[in-house]
């Protein structure tokens, strides 16, 4: 059974960092894309970043760009967010993902194949 476990939520004060693990466990994940997304109280879930399966390419959001580095552990089967620069809006649960199909539109949640149960982030002023 494929299963994509995050850990690494909390909360720190604005300005502040952490970093998000999502270890994978019950596929070989190193051929799929992966990615992360977010969803804040009251909103549709949106993503956030995303890392190919040779991890020679990467895609952020835009009002993450510059703050955020997504990266991928072949060895440990797992993947990475660290974020630094934290705003408040930044509050959210935030999901890993894994893309089996090869898909291009890596930005799209519709085509991820495994999630995980999320992790929470919170970030005051």
């Amino acid at each position: 059974q494929a299963q994509l476990v995050e850990s690494g939520g909390g909360s720190v004060q604005a300005g502040g960092s952490l970093r998000l693990s999502c270890v994978a466990s019950g596929r070989t994940f190193s051929r799929y894309a992966m990615g992360w997304f977010r969803q804040a109280p009251g909103k549709e879930r949106e993503f956030v970043a995303a890392i190919t399966w040779s991890g020679g390419v990467t895609y952020y959001a835009d009002s993450v760009k510059g703050r955020f580095t997504i990266s991928r552990d072949y060895v440990k089967n797992t993947m990475s967010l660290q974020m630094n620069s934290l705003k408040p809006e930044d509050t959210a649960v935030y999901y890993c993902a894994a893309d089996q199909r090869g898909t291009l539109n890596l930005r799209d949640l519709n085509e991820y194949d495994y999630w995980g149960q999320g992790t929470e982030v919170t970030v005051s002023l």
